[in-house]
């Protein structure tokens, strides 16, 4: 017999934000490999703020604990359908962009398993949403004045920053 919980109020409007911003980004990637920097840059943009929005509602009260993993998840889904389709376009013309957007999805990914190995290890390890914010904010904007190197070696320095910070809380919560 399978028992369903009471899902806290607004789910659903949480989940919406989560699959539209999921839905954006996934257009975003398209775009990107179509060669439209500027209509991806909107895009990513789009997806960016929904999520956000659904990371926040899922976090504050407004979503269960599906909506807590659907936030992380599609976070990493935003990442791998702009950055790895920029790695892609750029691979040949520009090396030096195609490094950045790798190590700015490396390092992103990196820094949301020391946060969830840490949490995992009941360690109080902090999920800032103004990291992830400045992230696909530095992304968006370099895909919209179509000049993507700078932000993408920026938007790895501060995955680069979040991984030090979320290490140096885990190895301090270790030692306590």
């Amino acid at each position: 017999m399978v028992r369903f919980q009471r899902q806290p109020p607004g789910t659903a409007f949480t989940r919406g934000f989560l699959v539209l911003g999921a839905l954006a980004s996934a257009a975003a990637g398209w775009l990107i490999v179509a060669r439209e920097p500027f209509a991806a840059g909107v895009a990513a943009g789009v997806g960016a703020a929904l999520l956000l929005v659904g990371g926040h509602r899922a976090n504050h009260g407004e979503g269960g604990p599906v909506d807590r993993m659907l936030t992380e998840l599609l976070d990493r889904a935003w990442d791998g359908s702009i950055l790895a389709p920029i790695a892609w376009v750029a691979r040949d013309g520009d090396p030096v962009v195609a490094a950045a957007a790798l190590v700015a999805l490396c390092a992103s990914y990196l820094s949301s398993y020391v946060r969830a190995r840490g949490a995992a290890l009941q360690y109080s390890v902090e999920e800032s949403h103004v990291t992830r914010g400045l992230r696909y904010a530095l992304v968006t904007a370099g895909l919209l004045v179509d000049r993507v190197g700078w932000a993408l070696w920026a938007a790895a320095a501060a995955s680069i920053l979040a991984v030090l910070v979320r290490t140096g809380q885990v190895a301090k919560e270790e030692r306590a």
